[in-house]
C-alpha cells in the first residue's frame, strides 16, 4: 500500500512512525497480554502510559510546574463554553480578539455566559479575515476577567506574528492548529488549549495547560464535568478518558522529541512554509489572500487564477497522491494543512505538482 499526502486541516496525518508503533502495540502492549484499547484507565498499565505522556509533553513545552495538563473530551469547542464557566471567576465580562471562524464561535458561546468585548475585530472593513491586528489596535478593558486569543486561524490560514501584550489578565489561547509546531513560553499564558486532531494525535482528545490559581471558582450551574477542578483533582480520570487518543498522543509526543524537540520543529515548519508560499508568490496563477507578516505556518489557503480550474487541480492532484486540499467551504479555492507530521517531501511534491498544473493549464 503507498500512503498519500494528506493535507486535511483535521483529522490530519499522524507521523508514520507513530502509526507503525501503534500498529505493532496494537495486540500486546509491553507483554501486558492487552491492547491499550482494552485496558482499564485506572489499571497499573495505562496508568504508566498517561503519566509518561503527561511527563514527555510537560518536557517538550517545558511546562512549568504550577500549570495544570489535562487530557479532556469535547473537542476545543467544549472550551468554548467550560472557559467562560471556569475564569471568570466571579466577573461578567471578557475580551476576545476575533481574526477567524473559530474566533467567532467562541466569542458567539462566551455570550452565553458574560459581556463579550470584541477586542478588536479584523473583519471589520473587508468582511473577511485577511491580518491579524497590532498590539496598537486591541481595545482592551480594564475590567475583563480574561484576554481571549486565536493564534492561528485554521481555516482563513491567519497567525498571529506576536504575543498579545493583557497586561495582569489570564491569555487564554485556542492553540489547536498551531501547538506543538515551535517553542513557547507557556508562562505567558493563563491557559493553553487544543483539540488533539491536527498536532497532537488522532480525534477525540483535547488538551488543556491551565495555570493552577485559574482553577477552582465556576459559574453557579457549571456541571461536574465542566469544572476544570474536576479533572484537576482526578488527574483526568474522573470519568473513563479517550484512552487510546491518549496513548498515540503520547508516542507522538515521545516522537517530537527523537526529532529533536520543538526548536528542530520549527526550523521544519518554517522551511515547509516558506516553500509553498514561495510557489504561491512566484506565480501569477496562484495567490493567498494573507497579509505576508499574518501567514500562518500551518494551513496555507490558496486560489488559482481561474476558479473553473478547482476540481480539474483536485482530481489531477488526487492521482499524484496529494489529497484533501479543498479549502473550507467558506473561504473557497485550496487549503494545504503542513502541521508537524507532514514530511518536508509531501511539501515537495505539492510544490511540483503546482508548478506542472500551471504550465500546461496557466
Amino acid at each position: 500500500m503507498s500512503r498519500v499526502f494528506n493535507f486535511s486541516a483535521g483529522p490530519a496525518m499522524v507521523p508514520q512512525a507513530v502509526i507503525e508503533r501503534a500498529q505493532q502495540e496494537m495486540l500486546d502492549w509491553n507483554g501486558s497480554g492487552m491492547s491499550v484499547m482494552e485496558m482499564s484507565h485506572r489499571g497499573k498499565e495505562y496508568m504508566s502510559i498517561a503519566a509518561q505522556a503527561e511527563a514527555d509533553l510537560r518536557e517538550v513545552m517545558a511546562i512549568p510546574e504550577n500549570y495544570k495538563v489535562l487530557f479532556l473530551q469535547g473537542g476545543a469547542s467544549s472550551q468554548f463554553s467550560m472557559i467562560p464557566m471556569n475564569l471568570l471567576r466571579g466577573g461578567n465580562k471578557a475580551d476576545y480578539i476575533l481574526t477567524g471562524s473559530w474566533g467567532k464561535k467562541a466569542i458567539a458561546e462566551a455570550k452565553r455566559y458574560c459581556e463579550v468585548n470584541v477586542a478588536a475585530d479584523a473583519s471589520a472593513e473587508s468582511g473577511k479575515f485577511t491580518f491579524a491586528p497590532g498590539q496598537s489596535a486591541l481595545n482592551l478593558s480594564a475590567d475583563a476577567a480574561y484576554v481571549h486569543y486565536t493564534p492561528n486561524e485554521t481555516i482563513e490560514g491567519v497567525e498571529f506574528p506576536y504575543l498579545p501584550e493583557v497586561g495582569d489578565k489570564p491569555l487564554i489561547a485556542d492553540m489547536s492548529s498551531t501547538i506543538l509546531s515551535r517553542p513557547m513560553d507557556v508562562s505567558k499564558f493563563g491557559m493553553i488549549y487544543a483539540g488533539a486532531q491536527k498536532n497532537i494525535g488522532p480525534a477525540g482528545l483535547t488538551v488543556v495547560i491551565v495555570r493552577e490559581d485559574l482553577i477552582g471558582e465556576v459559574v453557579d450551574g457549571t456541571p461536574t464535568m465542566f469544572n476544570y477542578a474536576t479533572h484537576a483533582k482526578a488527574d483526568s480520570m474522573y470519568n473513563t478518558p479517550p484512552t487510546y487518543s491518549w496513548y498515540l498522543a503520547g508516542l507522538v509526543f515521545d516522537w517530537l522529541k527523537q526529532q529533536g524537540g520543538l526548536a528542530k520543529m520549527a526550523e521544519t515548519n518554517e522551511r515547509k512554509a516558506g516553500k509553498l508560499y514561495g510557489a504561491i508568490d512566484g506565480s501569477d496563477f496562484y495567490a493567498n489572500p494573507v497579509a505576508v507578516e499574518c501567514r500562518s505556518w500551518m494551513n496555507v489557503p490558496f486560489t488559482l487564477a481561474d476558479a473553473e480550474l478547482d476540481s480539474i487541480f483536485l482530481a489531477e492532484a488526487k492521482e499524484q497522491g496529494l489529497v484533501t486540499l479543498k479549502g473550507h467551504r467558506s473561504v473557497g479555492g485550496m487549503r494545504a494543512s503542513i502541521y508537524n507530521a507532514m514530511p518536508e517531501e509531501g511539501v515537495d511534491a505539492l510544490v511540483a505538482f503546482m508548478a506542472d498544473f500551471e504550465k500546461r493549464k496557466g
